[in-house]
């Protein structure tokens, strides 16, 4: 993939929108897969790439919601996907390996937060299975066509877990008492992980990954929360309005996850942690490194799937 050449020093930061740092960049030819394209930081993703150009690929479990969320913009197609369903995930890169189509852009967007006690599949905590398992997996059935042209850019959606990421190896699942938030920081700690690791195995390959926070956003990912506990937060009042300074529109954090998947800038930054259309941290010191070594040979063993050999 050619990237944008672009100038980073166009000053892009938090309150930049997805088409103001798209602007002059032209997509077309490209091919790009939004996970969670159709609502919420996803939708203003899909939006921002189809008005530059790109064709955009959304992959949905609610295939029809996702096809009215989408209709009437132009260069968008719908196809379903379970994230928590390694079947379905399986069908689903099946499906695209088999257009020949070649992948430009990979933005795994789509998430759920502070869920009720889930498991799917063999047992898994839904957070963890969702937010990283089906994603690494994803990411590992579609690496032919994510090398085919000469590398793609693969954007992971974390949270603010960057700057202490971790992982309870110990109860991965949360089977000794679940909690929440705990478990959606692990989920979005292992995207910082997983995106770190990915692009030191990828990039002679020319592929190479983000994971980035992109801030306070009021969308339906917060759909598992009552009202009263965001009032209780101070997230919003009583009549449903923002009260954090630090909230954004969709448009405006969506902004850092197109810059990553676009920006030539970005080439020698590989496996960063970026937020605010900046780079925050960069994930290669030694415990960093083998926390990210550990989580991969997890999740291969965990979903029987790596592109790289090191399992079934």
């Amino acid at each position: 993939m050619t990237v944008s050449k672009q100038p980073d020093a166009l000053g892009f930061d938090i309150d930049s929108t997805a088409t103001e740092v798209l602007t002059g960049i032209d997509l077309s030819g490209r091919f790009a897969i939004v996970t969670g394209g159709y609502s919420g930081l996803g939708l203003a993703t899909t939006r921002a790439l189809a008005a530059a150009g790109a064709e955009v690929l959304v992959p949905a479990r609610r295939t029809d919601v996702a096809r009215e969320a989408v209709a009437g913009i132009d260069g968008v197609q719908v196809d379903e996907l379970d994230l928590a369903d390694l079947d379905s995930v399986r069908n689903f890169a099946d499906r695209v390996l088999d257009s020949g189509r070649s992948i430009d852009i990979l933005i795994n967007n789509a998430g759920i937060m502070a869920t009720p006690l889930t498991r799917v599949g063999p047992g898994w905590e839904a957070q963890f299975a969702t937010n990283h398992l089906g994603h690494y997996a994803l990411v590992n059935r579609l690496w032919p066509a994510l090398v085919a042209d000469g590398g793609a850019r693969v954007v992971v959606l974390s949270s603010g877990a960057g700057e202490n990421p971790r992982i309870n190896w110990d109860d991965l699942h949360f089977e000794n008492g679940y909690d929440k938030w705990g478990a959606y920081s692990q989920s979005k700690s292992a995207n910082i992980l997983f995106a770190a690791e990915l692009d030191r195995l990828g990039r002679a390959s020319g592929v190479r990954a983000f994971s980035v926070n992109p801030g306070y956003i009021l969308t339906p990912l917060q759909r598992h929360l009552s009202k009263e506990e965001m009032v209780g937060a101070g997230w919003i009042d009583e009549n449903g309005t923002a009260l954090l300074p630090e909230f954004r529109a969709p448009e405006q954090g969506a902004a850092t996850q197109v810059w990553a998947a676009t920006s030539a800038g970005l080439e020698s930054e590989g496996g960063s942690y970026l937020q605010a259309c900046k780079v925050v941290k960069s994930f290669d010191g030694p415990e960093e490194r083998e926390a990210a070594e550990r989580l991969w040979a997890l999740s291969a063993d965990l979903t029987g799937v790596d592109a790289f050999g090191k399992s079934a």
